[in-house]
């Protein structure tokens, strides 16, 4: 499994519109090849903080991700509103169990 963790930042004026952009792109990031789960999330202790939390098969699938139109899309309306660069952490994780 492969997962990416991207925290972007950017005016609390300008956070719904980053929000939107991001939930606008939901089911077609979930109907990729691999993708396993997209989630944004607004920070709750400060109102300039948005994340994304990808989980994919594998790292092959993420890529394809960045070389969409969707992840193309999205960069172009969110990057003029960000405060700051747009930090990704990405891991190689092994699923152990799932509880439910």
């Amino acid at each position: 499994m492969f997962i990416a963790i991207l925290d972007l930042r950017t005016a609390a004026t300008d956070r719904p519109d980053v929000l939107a952009q991001l939930d606008e792109e939901r089911d077609r990031v979930h109907a990729m090849p691999g993708n396993i789960a997209y989630r944004v999330y607004a920070g709750r202790e400060d109102d300039t903080a948005v994340a994304v939390v990808h989980e994919w098969d594998d790292e092959a699938s993420f890529a394809g991700y960045l070389r969409s139109d969707s992840f193309a899309r999205s960069g172009t309306k969110i990057r003029p509103l960000l405060t700051g660069a747009p930090v990704s952490r990405r891991f190689s994780a092994d699923l152990r169990e799932t509880v439910a």
